[in-house]
């Protein structure tokens, strides 16, 4: 009789072990279950809205002082310019120093060229970062009068005569023309063109201008006579 009780208690404590390794199981796959379902949902709402994903550092971020006058920019845009910035020829590789790059630029535009602000709409870090210049609703000056009222200046910060941007930064400029037409500032059939073939200049560099030359919607021409 000892011995029948015994066996039938410890049946009834391995059952009450083996139910309780299940609703801990259960509890476990319930908790994975939902942050799947959690997780599903956060990069849905990352990637839904369809949008390139690029760090845009607004004029307030950046220091930039405010436009001595500005002329409003009829988008979409067909036309994509791309710059280097020759007079800063060592570049920028992380937020600080690219943000007092930006600076030096609008102040060489503004005060020595007598412009009315920074002359590209959006400038590029080698750190990655995209820096807005004038944006893509105002009117660059960074092209000549035939181009700027319908174009989009981007300027990679460096001169890149004989070497490139950092991959970063490349990177960061193709979203960043991805981006503009997706929000529908660049036509989606946009032409690409370098600086030095729309004004005689020797403007993206050499080495960069290789590069560009094999980006999506880049056409051969030259315009600077025209």
């Amino acid at each position: 009789m000892h011995v029948e009780t015994e066996k039938r208690d410890t049946a009834q404590l391995l059952d009450k072990k083996q139910a309780t390794k299940y609703v801990l199981v259960a509890a476990v796959v319930s908790v994975i279950l939902t942050m799947g379902v959690v997780l599903i949902v956060y990069f849905t709402t990352e990637t839904t809205n369809g949008e390139s994903q690029v760090t845009i550092i607004s004029r307030a971020e950046w220091g930039g002082r405010p436009p001595r006058s500005r002329a409003n920019m009829t988008s979409p845009v067909p036309y994509v310019i791309i710059h280097h910035s020759y007079d800063e020829p060592e570049g920028c590789f992380n937020r600080s120093q690219c943000e007092e790059s930006v600076r030096w630029i609008q102040r060489l535009h503004m005060d020595t060229q007598g412009w009315d602000d920074i002359g590209y709409n959006f400038l590029v870090g080698g750190n990655g970062d995209v820096f807005e210049g004038r944006g893509w609703n105002t009117k660059g000056a960074h092209a000549g009068a035939k181009w700027n009222g319908r174009s989009l200046g981007i300027c990679f910060i460096g001169n890149f005569t004989d070497k490139l941007p950092p991959e970063k930064a490349i990177t960061a400029g193709k979203m960043l023309i991805q981006l503009s037409v997706e929000r529908n500032k660049l036509m989606s059939n946009y032409t690409l063109y370098g600086h030095r073939q729309v004004l005689p200049r020797t403007c993206p560099g050499e080495e960069f201008y290789k590069i560009v030359t094999e980006w999506k919607h880049w056409k051969p021409g030259n315009y600077t006579t025209t």
